[in-house]
């Protein structure tokens, strides 16, 4: 797949989203814009003006603001590529505001608090084992992404779900579509219509059957208890967040951190002592690699006077969480990987009630897997330089089309 960067942008007229110089470093033109904290940009595609938001402290205070709204409903909505009709009304908890967003977000959340998660270790600890012996029994050299980092996270995210494991390649397939760069507006509104057909025949299923032990089943019966009106579209965008946010986040996560440490061989090697490190390494990593950058848009409902600007009521905002995870004041030496760091001060999962619903699960992922990996493959190396590995610019989720590796075998 190509994925040929377009010139660095520098000026104010370039449109928005800019590139990264590397995976882990943020586009040039951030640093000029943290100067001003909030600035504007104009989005590609559809060529609407916006904020953007850099600093760390604005940023958080924008997103318990009860002024500024996540709905995709409104005009100026901050997509920066054309999104087809279903974008603004297909939508889920991610979507609403208020007590619309409360509701809605209870029925998944039971699934995932800390002691739900805990739970799941030895099945997911058998799950990254299982496609560890996979990896292996190929041989070098493998493209790491494919083989191994999106299938942990999905066959992980399938079975809270109540997912059969045939459908996995259906649903890679369409969360690339969904949330990839290149994707035309047609071929994103194929993929919501071929996955809202999926889903609602699963849901019908499911109807007929008594109640499993999966997320699906506990929210349908949870609506059933609690006389609460629903429709089938609830429950089918719920099951579309989960498995986009579920999979595609933490593929791309895995990668893209297991290459950063492999380009910071002293970080690794840290690790590798000291096997303990590995819960702050997962929060440094998560930082570093801010995968959902561009990822938090919002819409203003009133006037709002922040870093000496005034942002219209109606206007589009983007907090570039990217960016701040950059503030010098609150990580010193931003650009450095440390993972004796630890933060979870960090951006990397949102902030406010927004915040990533899964983190605990991803946490919990990410963990499992980068113990794993580097203590049965640790000759594990790059197959291929860095700056040669294509990565998803201007996707909803930042990361690497592919990563190949290798070992001694």
């Amino acid at each position: 797949m190509s994925n040929a960067a377009p010139e660095m942008p520098t000026e104010e007229h370039k449109t928005f989203p800019y590139v990264r110089q590397c995976p882990f470093s943020q586009p040039a033109a951030y640093e000029a814009m943290a100067e001003e904290d909030v600035s504007q940009v104009t989005l590609t595609g559809s060529g609407l003006r916006i904020w953007t938001v850099t600093g760390y402290s604005t940023i958080r205070t924008l997103l318990t603001d009860p002024r500024v709204s996540a709905s995709r409903k409104h005009a100026n909505f901050p997509f920066y590529f054309i999104a087809p009709p279903e974008f603004r009304t297909e939508t889920s908890f991610i979507g609403y505001d208020g007590e619309e967003h409360t509701r809605t977000r209870r029925k998944a959340a039971l699934t995932f608090t800390h002691r739900q998660v805990q739970r799941l270790r030895p099945r997911i600890e058998e799950i990254v084992d299982d496609y560890l012996d996979r990896m292996l029994a190929m041989g070098p050299p493998v493209d790491m992404h494919r083989v191994f980092s999106l299938a942990v996270p999905m066959t992980v995210i399938c079975e809270l779900l109540g997912i059969p494991q045939d459908q996995h390649d259906f649903f890679i397939r369409h969360g690339t579509a969904l949330l990839g760069g290149h994707s035309s507006p047609e071929e994103r509104q194929a993929a919501i219509v071929e996955v809202n057909a999926y889903v609602s025949e699963l849901i019908q299923q499911k109807k007929k059957k008594k109640p499993g032990d999966d997320l699906l089943s506990r929210a349908m019966a949870d609506y059933e208890q609690s006389g609460e009106d629903y429709t089938d579209r609830d429950l089918f965008n719920m099951v579309r967040l989960l498995m986009n946010g579920g999979h595609e986040t933490t593929a791309s996560q895995i990668s893209l951190g297991t290459a950063c440490l492999l380009e910071n061989p002293d970080q690794l090697a840290q690790l590798l002592a000291d096997p303990s490190l590995i819960r702050p390494a997962v929060e440094e990593l998560v930082r570093i690699a801010t995968i959902g950058d561009t990822a938090v848009p919002r819409v203003a409902l009133e006037d709002i006077e922040i870093g000496g600007r005034t942002i219209r009521a109606g206007d589009g905002i983007l907090c570039l969480g990217l960016a701040g995870n950059r503030d010098p004041e609150v990580f010193p030496e931003p650009e450095k990987l440390i993972i004796s760091r630890g933060s979870r001060k960090h951006l990397g999962f949102g902030h406010g009630v927004h915040h990533c619903i899964g983190a605990d699960l991803a946490r919990l992922e990410l963990e499992i897997v980068w113990s794993k990996l580097f203590q049965r493959v640790p000759g594990l190396r790059l197959a291929r330089p860095l700056a040669d590995l294509p990565r998803k610019e201007g996707a909803v989720i930042y990361g690497l089309w592919e990563l190949p590796v290798t070992w001694d075998a």
